[in-house]
Formats: structure tokens, C-alpha cells, sequence
């Protein structure tokens, strides 16, 4: 009896760990939202970017810069100051779904070289693709708004003319 209770013991946890395990895999998937503006379309799913014209990432769920300095790799939230001049809107972005692909950089340079300098690419910003609608709803809205202000402006410069005109 003892042996009986103990092999469904066994099995009951075997099934358990068995449906926690497909319990975490059904949470991978679809991360568009929270992919940046200046990534490339296409992608529903991103983890990281590689950006071979600087050898650095990018951490999509993270928000963070993953570059080397000092001997090892750091994460930021923005890139350090000898990549100022690097724009990541016309950048090569190539899209790694591997855990920690910094710790296989060589692989990733060798495998990429060839993307150095390489521009064309559309991202997510410019794509009119209806799944990223969010993306390019705040483009609009910071264009509409940037022209809200210049705009504004104008007045308040055309008013001071005006009254400096009244005053003469």
C-alpha cells in the first residue's frame, strides 16, 4: 500500500511540474508594444537588437543599452558618450531571440560584419502595418504637437512686432 501511495505520489508531482512548465511557456510570445519606435518592422516577437555598426545591444523588455566598456558589458538606459553620434533610427538593428547574446558576441560580429553600415531599413515609426498602430499614432501626435508649438511661437513673435509697431 505504502508503494502505491508513494508511486502516485511520484506521478501526481511529475504531471504538476509537467503543466507549470506549459503554464510559463504559453507567456512567451507577442511584444510589439513594447518594442521602441526605431525598431525594424516585422518582428512580433524581440528580445534584443544587435546593432553592428557600434557591437552593442539593445534589451527589448528591459529598455536598456547593452554595450562593452572597462573590461566587461554594461546596460543603460542610454548609450555611452563615444556612440553620440550614432543614430538609431537609421541603424542596421538585426533581431536576436537568444538569451544573453552578448556572451557569444564574436559570434554575432563575425555572423554580421557585413550589416556595418547598411541603412534602408524600414521601422516600426514609419510602417503603416495596422499592428503598429500605436507607434506611429504617437509619431503623429509629437509631429502635430511639435507644429502646435512653432506655430505658437510665431503668435507670441508676431504680437511683440505688432505691439512694437503700436508703441513707434
Amino acid at each position: 500500500m505504502k508503494k502505491l501511495i508513494f508511486t502516485a505520489a511520484i506521478l501526481l508531482s511529475c504531471l504538476t511540474i509537467k503543466i507549470a512548465h506549459a503554464q510559463v511557456s504559453v507567456s512567451l510570445g507577442v511584444n510589439i508594444g513594447s518594442q521602441p519606435e526605431w525598431g525594424p518592422v516585422g518582428y512580433d516577437r524581440a528580445d534584443y537588437y544587435y546593432m553592428p555598426d557600434i557591437d552593442a545591444y539593445y534589451s527589448v523588455p528591459t529598455h536598456q543599452y547593452i554595450y562593452y566598456q572597462n573590461n566587461g558589458w554594461a546596460r543603460a538606459a542610454y548609450l555611452p558618450e563615444r556612440y553620440r553620434n550614432y543614430d538609431v533610427y537609421h541603424g542596421y538593428k538585426v533581431v536576436i531571440n537568444d538569451r544573453d547574446p552578448w556572451l557569444r558576441n564574436n559570434i554575432y560580429r563575425t555572423r554580421y560584419a557585413s550589416f556595418r553600415g547598411r541603412g534602408g531599413q524600414e521601422i516600426i515609426c514609419d510602417s503603416r502595418d495596422e499592428k503598429y498602430r500605436r507607434h506611429w499614432e504617437k509619431k503623429q501626435w509629437k509631429e502635430e504637437k511639435k507644429q502646435w508649438k512653432e506655430e505658437r511661437k510665431q503668435r507670441k513673435h508676431d504680437e511683440k512686432d505688432h505691439r512694437h509697431d503700436n508703441d513707434d
